[in-house]
């Protein structure tokens, strides 16, 4: 429920899907709505407005002055302190003075000065005398670019039947009026010959005032929407993450996400090294060694091993058996497989929020620089999607790999009693020195040697991996 919605209806139901129903007011509203009074410069508009405040001041009626900025209420104010006329300013920076202030406003011969943003929620009551007098008069310095501002500061005047009145005052020197057409109005008023301090109403110059608030929300309604559509690339890829780390946080059993991550990485490795244009004897087991086992710890990576498979399908199931075999071993090694269920939701949790907090960081940094595809004659946020997509891809493949990596390359502390321990290393010093350092009874093997076992590969990438 709002009084100033009907102007943003376009914007509720485009982006929120909400229709804006106006319902009749409780009483009929009889203030009376005057036309913009238009100035040359902002010097004299000012003056209008100290003028009319002291008019209405002298005839008891209360009156409330509307400013856009801090500055422009302190500029009112001291015009009025120079005429000696009793104000008070309102203007946001006095919180807690805001309702007090606001609330009095509505007594005879009150006069009160606040920015448009300051002092709603409050009512403001007229005493009978103010009411006589012609209610609340609001007095506007300045049009905001919003419509739905105006009509607030307006709103305040004529409250449940209420007697009141506004009136805007402008000048061609007014950010809204230089922004849409001053140049014409001034030469309109330099033709009439239009004199110093003199007013000029007409319903056109409302008309046309307002029309350059329609452009200007238009503009500012067209902001707004494409940021959301920004924001809504950014929404969708949140949900997708958040609903795998609830999944993780409320202790599901990953078991069956995490046999999927390790199918998922040995496609993508086997894809990237075998294209399907390669025969088997082109395979690159060397490099599939480089990008997959640095991975999954194969125990045979090398043709002799795969040599019955017959095609790339037949030997990506292979490594899929294979790598699976591994990490039930691996399971096998904690006492209890809870323990390894409880490692697997700690590690994604962590890789997830890892890659998600970098990835976030990358898109902000995507979104300030795809305004240029502008100049290539490209849809920015269309290139914000499509590059958004991909690097979303990206990450999940990431923490995929990142994850299946790490767990892979766990290994679990094995508590030896007491007494082995003894047994090891002996209960006394003479035990100790009598045994002396122990001598390596073969020569040392490096990581880049060829591995012993006769594979061919290094010793790093062959038996040096166990």
């Amino acid at each position: 429920m709002t009084g100033t919605a009907l102007t943003e209806e376009k914007e509720f139901r485009d982006i929120y899907g909400m229709d804006v129903i106006e319902i009749p007011t409780n009483r009929p509203v009889v203030r009376k709505d005057h036309h913009d009074a238009i100035f040359k410069t902002r010097k004299e508009k000012l003056h209008a407005v100290a003028d009319e405040i002291e008019r209405t001041h002298a005839a008891g009626q209360p009156v409330l002055v509307g400013t856009i900025t801090i500055e422009a209420s302190e500029e009112v104010s001291s015009l009025l302190k120079k005429r000696g006329i009793p104000h008070k300013v309102l203007n946001a920076k006095f919180h807690e003075l805001e309702a007090e202030i606001v609330a009095d406003a509505g007594v005879h011969g009150a006069v009160t000065i606040a920015t448009n943003m300051a002092g709603r929620g409050t009512d403001i009551k007229l005493d009978e005398i103010a009411k006589e007098a012609g209610g609340l008069k609001i007095v506007g310095t300045e049009r905001h670019e919003s419509r739905r501002i105006d009509n607030q500061l307006r709103g305040r005047s004529g409250r449940q039947g209420d007697p009141g009145e506004s009136k805007f005052y402008l000048s061609l020197e007014d950010d809204l009026m230089r922004l849409f057409g001053s140049d014409k109005l001034m030469g309109m008023f330099n033709a009439l010959h239009v004199p110093e301090n003199e007013e000029i109403q007409h319903s056109m110059l409302t008309n046309a005032i307002e029309k350059a608030q329609k452009k200007i929300e238009g503009n500012n309604f067209g902001i707004r929407k494409n940021l959301l559509e920004y924001d809504q690339v950014m929404n969708e890829q949140r949900e997708l993450i958040y609903e795998e780390r609830r999944r993780v946080l409320d202790g599901e059993n990953m078991k069956d996400s995490i046999q999927d991550m390790i199918s998922d990485v040995i496609e993508d490795k086997t894809a990237i090294v075998l294209s399907d244009d390669l025969s088997r004897e082109e395979w690159d087991y060397e490099e599939l060694n480089h990008v997959l086992g640095s991975i999954i710890p194969f125990v045979d990576l090398t043709p002799e091993h795969y040599e019955d498979c017959q095609n790339k399908d037949e030997f990506v199931e292979k490594l899929k058996e294979e790598a699976l075999e591994i990490y039930d071993n691996k399971e096998k090694e904690f006492p209890d497989a809870e323990q390894l269920r409880e490692v697997e939701r700690v590690i994604l949790l962590k890789v997830i929020d890892h890659k998600w907090m970098d990835h976030i960081d990358d898109m902000e940094q995507l979104r300030q620089g795809v305004g240029l595809q502008a100049y290539g004659q490209r849809d920015p946020l269309v290139e914000y999607k499509t590059s958004g997509f991909d690097m979303f891809n990206e990450m999940t493949d990431n923490i995929k790999e990142e994850t299946v990596r790490l767990l892979y390359s766990i290994r679990v502390e094995q508590q030896i009693e007491r007494e082995q321990v003894a047994k090891v290393t002996g209960t006394n010093k003479d035990d100790t020195v009598q045994k002396g350092p122990k001598r390596r009874q073969s020569e040392k093997i490096y990581p880049n040697d060829p591995c012993p076992c006769g594979s061919g590969l290094k010793y790093k990438q062959c038996c040096g991996r166990r």
